[in-house]
């Protein structure tokens, strides 16, 4: 679950042993996560809460570049993401936790827009996501939508790991 510290920031855990990348993808879902509840569109608000997350003591710990990556690549392309992972969805969008809805955001802008990230390693790094913040089973559903829509986006990745 995302927490919040005494500067009123939403963060997990301690970072120990994680990589670079995937606190970026932690700081990244802290974002996303903040701008959907805030239902914000706008380039001054993404800017407003990429300064908040950046000012966590904990930020140098994440690969800044590919954070921005992330967060300005959801924001910008949210429209179009939510139209390719919906028809996987069992439910409506707006059933879908803030957490969930974060997590299938950034899982799938990386397997639609980043090609050279393995799909195995977005989808994993997409449930390890949602089992640190979000609800008790809510991995195994977003698992089960990211592997259909990799199935549709990855389909030669997919089939040359298959031979």
């Amino acid at each position: 679950m995302l927490t919040t510290t005494s500067k009123g920031q939403v963060g997990g855990s301690k970072a120990h042993g994680r990589s670079a990348r995937r606190r970026a993808r932690e700081f990244a879902l802290q974002g996303v996560y903040a701008w959907l509840l805030r239902g914000a569109d706008g380039t001054q608000e993404a800017l407003s809460i990429d300064n908040h997350i950046r000012a966590d003591e904990e930020f140098s710990e994440a690969d800044a570049a590919w954070f921005k990556t992330l967060l300005y690549g959801v924001m910008r392309e949210s429209v179009e993401l939510r139209e390719r992972f919906t028809p996987y969805l069992d439910r409506n969008l707006n059933e879908l936790s803030p957490v969930e809805h974060g997590v299938l955001l950034i899982g799938s802008y990386e397997l639609i827009h980043h090609q050279e990230v393995p799909y195995r390693v977005a989808i994993n790094e997409a449930v390890e996501l949602t089992k640190s913040f979000g609800g008790t089973d809510g991995f195994k559903f977003v698992n089960g939508v990211l592997d259909r829509l990799a199935a549709d986006v990855r389909t030669q990745e997919i089939a040359a790991q298959k031979k």
